[in-house]
């Protein structure tokens, strides 16, 4: 199997001309997502609810992980993309909204008259999980609205983009998930909400195979989003002081990691080879031979199995 070597320097653009719609992409993953394909030259179409439009000024909150006073834009997105070297499009749209979602399309039709990758990162659920209780003591509500955001929206989007990639005749689309495998992520509703796009990725991939589509499930390890960083009280400055709260905060990622990772998956002339299957952003640096932004290649697998998984068996 060849695999061309990622790169993000100025002089090599692989992605050059490539249209990506990155869904979720106001903060985490799915802004770290967003940036890796503009360093490699795409024009991204970057889409989610959160606007300078409707900026409200930061109050004190329970959490971090509450977005409706977080700070980040979908604008900021945009032009984070550029200066990394691409074309960053701003779209706000609430994604569990089928209409919305056809007008996505529907302008990426119109301005560019083409799609070539779909990345499914729409997210919206640490504020609705429920952590340390039983299935029978979850709330219907907040369980039923995170599937709402994190597998139907998914199912959505995939239904309005899939016609624009099989009429290029080629294609990719990511399922941005938690885990490759079926091992319980802590809480019902969670882990069927992740657990579905794997199982969306392996589904899409088989009925887009013949199209010359390809779909798959990449997951990053313990992301060091822009919430998580909150969460821990530091900066991604002094992040490493992080790991004086919790160990394993030292083998954690920036979302530009696992956002390289799909950069090198869009630009592989043989991601075919990869359709249906998951896919780690630890395996995929070793595999393209990208690093994170500080030039380092974080192995979330290898550290779970050894400090994590290792101390539950003893």
């Amino acid at each position: 199997m060849r695999t061309r070597p990622f790169s993000a320097s100025p002089q090599v653009r692989p992605l050059a001309g490539t249209v990506a719609v990155v869904a979720g992409a106001t903060r985490g993953a799915g802004r770290g997502i967003a940036v890796a394909l503009g360093e490699l030259g795409a024009t991204v179409y970057c889409v989610g609810r959160s606007t300078r439009a409707e900026a409200r000024p930061p109050v004190e909150r329970a959490s971090p992980f509450t977005l409706a006073h977080r700070p980040e834009t979908i604008e900021e997105t945009a032009e984070l993309v550029d200066a990394a070297g691409g074309v960053g499009r701003a779209h706000v749209a609430d994604l569990t909204v089928e209409d919305e979602v056809q007008v996505l399309f529907e302008r990426v039709l119109a301005e560019r008259g083409r799609l070539d990758v779909l990345v499914n990162d729409v997210w919206g659920g640490d504020e609705l999980a429920e952590w340390g209780r039983p299935f029978w003591e979850l709330s219907l509500h907040k369980g039923t609205e995170m599937i709402h955001r994190a597998v139907l929206a998914h199912v959505a989007l995939a239904r309005y983009g899939a016609p624009l990639l099989i009429a290029g005749g080629r294609g990719l689309v990511v399922e941005v998930t938690d885990g490759t495998g079926d091992e319980y992520r802590g809480n019902l509703f969670y882990d069927l909400a992740k657990a579905s796009a794997l199982r969306l990725a392996k589904g899409m991939a088989e009925e887009l195979r013949p199209h010359g589509v390809a779909a798959l499930a990449v997951t990053p390890g313990f992301l060091r989003s822009e919430a998580m960083l909150e969460h821990m009280g530091v900066t991604e400055a002094t992040w490493e002081e992080g790991a004086e709260r919790d160990p394993h905060f030292i083998a954690s990622e920036t979302p530009l990691y696992v956002g390289r990772a799909v950069a090198a998956l869009a630009a592989d002339p043989d991601v075919m080879e990869k359709t249906g299957g998951a896919y780690a952003s630890w395996d995929l640096a070793r595999l393209y031979g990208f690093t994170d932004a500080d030039g380092s290649q974080p192995d979330w697998g290898e550290h779970y199995a050894a400090h994590v998984a290792a101390a539950e068996v003893a």
